[in-house]
Order: structure tokens, then C-alpha cells, then sequence
């Protein structure tokens, strides 16, 4: 296609948002009018299908739950004054306890202020609030946040170390919905022991999100914590940043939550409309379905443009590939879906790996995040007439040419600068996208079965822990792999067993292990 013809359909597709100043250009997806045509009827049932979800249908129906997540951002529209009333109180109520922390109403027993955040989660209680503080966080935050979202022990000791002498003046938040997942069971457990090692309290300077009536909420009540918060049934993990899974983190340091919620109402009115071509989440459904032949076909590479949004490629790799990665469609039928993401940021990533972008595997399509606003003050000429901003945006315009050229397809999404009413939108956008493209390819984006096997399978691993530690102490004498398994009861189980032996031995958890470790079959285990 020709200079002149490609301007033309840049026009003829470029979506622009007027009160966000947000455009949406997808010209460069090579899809036809007879492509398009054809995803019409699918997308009218989508759209309807979108429409009850908000209405309050089960939308999760292995969960048998709603999914109520836009009505986070608009409260109106949640299907009963109750639930419109619990999103409301639970705002004013992170708005009020955190001007209480702010002005040291609310502190720390031993010391005259919070200084310090340090959030407790996995998943979407980690990755969404990660996202926002990268983005938003003023350069003299109110509080600094801290993040313990793995059950890595190294990880944990290097958080604890940054904050060192701080802890005294360190207010956590332990993020969980049921209060069972092991990742931020793990981290609390750890935190409360460098509570102790301090000789502080942890209670009375913790904070629950959290299930209502849930472990977590019941043990946060029962030790008598600063507050709790609750996490909604009807709101999923990777869909939770703007509950309190995600605003209260935000309001603590300082940044602007009704911001943020007023762009992701704004982003939520725009894809609404039944409309592919005036519909901003439909358009980017629609440049998925294309690329991947609506079968996931090509992984989505992020490149955001700007420093700020460096996490955002993370952000949406659970939102995307949590929601789309399902083996079976609704009606029962193996079909493997999902979207593979990666990325990290422009123009970084043009010295690392846009050269196999360009001239390598074309098993992909990329996303260009362009930022306008280049910096708050007058930037220096880097060349005469050119500034740092210029190369920057002549990378960004330069990798989307070379990529065209070389038939690799890409969207461009250019927002006026990084500010809490963009960053909204831009979760509003891609929730929404993601349920619309779900719908398109009949799957259920609101449950993730395939996480929740991991978790299963790893409880089992535990157990079996338990079992081969008791035949060993039962047995006081080393006993050789294929006979601790057969004692156990589990002969199918040795390489489990070998991998559990390997990591208690590494830790000095009373195994050790005797003989060749590059031959399991010859080592011999014992414990003391």
C-alpha cells in the first residue's frame, strides 16, 4: 500500500477520544472491510452479552458469581442500592483512613508518623497497585511503598532489609481475598516474625483487604488490626485495581484515586457503544481476533514509550492471559485459547530484541504506547531544533514504519501525558477488551481453573513433604529413594521425592542426602 493510501486508512480507522485525549490507531493491522464484516455479527452478541454483565448477570457461571468491576468506577450502576452503597462507603472509607494516616491521627506506637507502605499480595493485589505506583507515584510520595508478592524467602529478606530501622514506622497491608492463598499467607507470617524480632506489635500497624467474613478478616478482627477493607466477590483479582485492592495503596502515597476512577468511567461510557468503529475496546478485540486468526495465533508485544508505564506489559499479562488462556470454550469444546504478552519499554527494547521484531519469527503483533507530553519542564536541545522527547517520539515513529514494512502488523495508542485519568482509562480500555474478544472467541474470561490446578498440585507436593519426613524419622536409618517412596505409599512419586530431599538438604531441615547427587537412584536419604 502507498504512502497516500495508507494515510487514508489511517484516517478512515484512527479512533480519537476527545476528553481524554486518547487516540486508538489500528491502521496498521492489515485486516479488509470483508474481515470486518464478517466479526459483526459476533460482536453484536458480545455487546449484548457485555451489556448483562453490567446489568449483573452471572457472567462467571463455574463460580456462579457476577462480575462487577465497571461498577467500581460508577457506583449507579450497580444492581442493588446495597452494592451501590458498599462501593461508595468503602471509597469514603479509604478517602477518611487515609487523611487519618497523613495527618498522624492515625500511627505507629512507636513513632510519630507512617513513613512506609508494605503490601502483602499475589497476582492482581500486586501487579495492579506495582502498575500504578510506577506510573503515578509523586517523586516525594507520602508514604513509600514496599512489595512482598512472591514467597521467595531471598526476596522478602532484601524488602525488609530497605526498609531496615523503618519498620517501627511501616504500615502493612496484607492483600487477600480469601486469606488462604499461600503467597500472601507466607509473606504476612514472615512480616509478623520481623515484627517480632524488632519488638514491635504487628496488629497495630497492619491493615487487612480482604473477603468479608473471610480468614484473613476474622483473624484481622480477632488481634485487634488497624481496620480492614473488603474485597468484593464479585471482583476478580486482575480486575481488582481499582477497588480497594488497588486504591488504597494509591491514596496512601499520594496519589489522586478519584482521578483515576473518573478516566476509567470515562474510558468505561466510550466502550459501551454497540459500535465497532466508535468503540475503542472493540477495535483493539477486533485487531486480536486478526492477528491471531482468533485463535491466539501471535503473541501481543506491549512497548510503552515512557519510563512511567515500564510495568505496564506485566500488568496486562495476567489481565490477558489469566482472562483468555482456556482450554475449553463455553460449550465444553477444546480449543486452547489465549494470548501470549511480553514487553517492556521503547526504546530500550530497540537495542534487545525489536531486531527479531523486525527480520525474525513473525509469531507476534505489537502494541506502540506513545506519550505526548515529554516532560513538566522546557527540555534542552539535544541537536539544534531537536530535544531528548523528539528521539524518543522518532524511535517510536520509526520502529512502527520498519516493522509495516517488513509485514509485521501493529496498534498505536497515544495518550496527552502519564496522569491518574489516563492510567484509568487505560485499565478501563483493556478490561474491557478483554470481555469483548472473550465473548468473540466463546470463551469465559472471569475464571482461571488452569491457576487454580497450579495450587492444588502444589498442596499435594506439601503433603507429600509431611509424609516422606515421618518415614524417614519413623525409620532412623538412610533408606534409598525407590524404598522411602515405597514406604511412603506413593512408588509413582520418586522424582517428587528426590526434588523435595534436594531442596530440605540444600536448607539444613535435617535430611541429608549420601552418595552421588547427579544419580538419585544410587543416593541414600536420611534424617537427624
Amino acid at each position: 500500500m502507498d504512502a497516500t493510501a495508507l494515510w487514508q486508512r489511517y484516517q478512515d480507522w484512527l479512533y480519537y477520544h476527545d476528553g481524554l485525549g486518547l487516540y486508538l490507531d489500528i491502521s496498521r493491522m492489515r485486516f479488509d472491510d470483508e474481515f470486518v464484516a464478517s466479526l459483526l455479527p459476533k460482536f453484536d452478541q458480545a455487546f449484548k452479552a457485555m451489556e448483562a454483565l453490567e446489568q449483573g448477570a452471572i457472567a462467571n457461571p463455574d463460580e456462579n458469581r457476577m462480575v462487577g468491576h465497571y461498577w467500581l468506577r460508577d457506583p449507579d450502576l450497580a444492581p442493588t442500592p446495597d452494592l451501590k452503597q458498599e462501593i461508595v462507603e468503602t471509597l469514603e472509607k479509604i478517602e477518611a483512613f487515609t487523611q487519618k494516616v497523613h495527618q498522624g491521627e492515625v500511627k505507629p506506637p512507636h513513632a510519630e508518623k507512617f513513613t512506609d507502605i508494605l503490601s502483602i499480595g499475589i497476582g492482581g493485589s500486586a501487579l495492579g497497585p506495582q502498575f500504578v505506583a510506577e506510573a503515578l507515584a509523586p517523586e516525594h510520595p507520602a508514604l513509600n511503598i514496599h512489595f512482598i508478592d512472591n514467597s521467595d524467602p531471598t526476596g522478602i529478606d532484601r524488602v525488609l532489609a530497605r526498609i531496615g530501622d523503618r519498620l517501627n514506622s511501616t504500615l502493612v497491608l496484607v492483600i487477600s481475598k480469601s486469606g488462604g492463598t499461600p503467597e500472601p499467607r507466607n509473606g504476612m507470617i514472615e512480616v509478623r516474625n520481623a515484627f517480632a524480632t524488632q519488638n514491635l506489635e504487628f496488629a497495630k500497624q497492619a491493615v487487612a483487604v480482604t473477603g468479608v467474613g473471610s480468614k484473613l478478616d476474622q483473624q484481622a478482627h480477632a488481634e485487634g488490626w488497624l481496620t480492614t477493607f473488603p474485597m468484593a466477590d464479585w471482583v476478580g483479582g486482575r480486575t481488582s485495581e481499582l477497588s480497594a485492592v488497588g486504591l488504597l495503596p494509591a491514596a496512601l502515597q499520594g496519589i489522586d484515586i478519584r482521578g483515576m476512577l473518573a478516566g476509567a468511567k470515562e474510558m468505561d461510557i466510550a466502550t459501551r457503544k454497540p459500535d465497532v468503529k466508535t468503540n475503542p475496546a472493540a477495535l483493539l478485540a477486533l485487531a486480536w481476533y486478526y492477528a491471531g486468526n482468533g485463535k491466539g495465533e501471535k503473541d501481543m508485544v506491549v512497548l510503552p514509550y515512557k519510563d512511567s508505564l515500564l510495568l505496564f506489559s506485566r500488568y496486562l499479562q495476567q489481565l490477558v492471559m489469566e482472562s483468555l488462556g482456556k482450554e475449553k470454550d463455553l460449550d465444553g469444546n477444546l480449543v486452547y485459547q489465549g494470548i501470549a504478552v511480553y514487553g517492556n519499554k521503547g526504546s530500550t527494547d530497540q537495542h534487545a530484541y525489536v531486531q527479531q521484531l523486525r527480520e525474525g519469527v513473525p509469531n507476534f503483533f505489537a502494541t506502540l504506547i506513545e506519550v505526548l507530553k515529554d516532560r513538566s519542564a522546557t527540555s534542552i536541545e539535544i541537536e539544534p531544533g531537536v530535544t531528548s522527547g523528539d528521539y524518543l517520539s522518532g524511535f517510536l515513529q520509526g520502529t512502527r514504519q520498519a516493522l509495516y514494512e517488513n509485514h509485521r502488523d501493529s496498534i498505536t495508542i497515544t495518550v496527552p501525558e502519564v496522569n491518574p485519568q489516563i492510567v484509568g482509562a487505560l485499565i478501563a480500555l483493556y478490561d474491557r477488551a478483554v470481555g469483548l474478544y472473550a465473548s468473540l472467541v466463546n470463551i469465559n474470561a472471569y475464571h482461571q481453573p488452569g491457576v487454580e490446578a497450579g495450587k492444588k498440585a502444589a498442596a499435594v507436593i506439601l503433603d507429600l513433604q509431611q509424609q516422606i519426613i515421618q518415614v524417614l524419622r519413623d525409620a532412623g536409618q538412610p533408606l534409598s529413594l525407590k524404598t522411602l517412596a515405597q514406604q511412603a505409599g506413593v512408588p509413582d512419586q520418586t522424582e517428587a521425592i528426590y526434588k523435595i530431599l534436594r531442596h530440605l538438604a540444600a536448607n539444613q531441615r535435617g535430611v541429608f542426602l549420601e552418595g552421588d547427587l547427579g544419580k538419585p537412584t544410587n543416593l541414600m536419604a536420611s534424617y537427624k
